[in-house]
């Protein structure tokens, strides 16, 4: 596999695995099989279970959809762009109604940078929805969490769908939204 994210994926994952064998092991193999029972197997870290993962999502396997779809929802952002990758080129039908649940549970605002981007990259039916609910749960005053909501302004302006307008209208006055909420505006069809 010859891929940045993948090899950006190795060079992070080698500190935390340690460069050990069962590590190379896992970025060496040609065996599916062998990948998917690291996804099963107990005891086994969560550094192996991401390359894992990682792979089989990128091959196509839908083993893999579960466990990054748990990654896409990690605290550790690293781990969720690689899961938003291996996602999408997953192409699992079930992976724009997982992202759209993890955008928009207001619990998990925080983890939400990578799902709202994800649902930007797919263009599915449950995209722009999703994106508008989580938009108007950010549009309050002190907002903490506004690279989400500017992640959800770029991403309906990218997707350019005219159900938007009122919630990119609402985030105008929002000073780290504006310009974004501006440009989204004009490329709504």
């Amino acid at each position: 596999m010859d891929d940045e994210e993948f090899r950006s994926l190795a060079h992070r994952l080698a500190g935390e695995a340690g460069e050990s064998p069962a590590y190379r092991a896992l970025l060496a193999t040609g065996d599916d099989e062998e990948l998917a029972r690291v996804l099963v197997e107990r005891e086994r870290p969560l550094w192996a279970r991401e390359i894992a993962a990682f792979r089989l999502g990128c091959a196509g396997d839908p083993r893999a959809f579960e466990p990054l779809v748990l990654l896409l929802n990690h605290r550790d952002p690293e781990r969720c762009v690689s899961a938003a990758h291996a996602l999408a080129r997953l192409a699992d039908p079930r992976t724009p109604r997982a992202a759209a649940a993890l955008a928009t549970n207001s619990l998990r605002t925080a983890y939400a940078l990578h799902p709202v981007r994800l649902l930007t990259a797919l263009n599915a039916p449950e995209s722009v929805p999703a994106l508008i609910e989580t938009l108007s749960g950010l549009l309050t005053p002190d907002e903490p969490h506004w690279r989400v909501a500017l992640a959800c302004v770029e991403g309906l302006g990218s997707l350019g769908d005219a159900r938007a307008r009122p919630v990119l209208e609402a985030a105008l006055p929002r000073p780290r939204l504006a310009a974004a909420a501006q440009e989204a505006l004009s490329r709504l069809g």
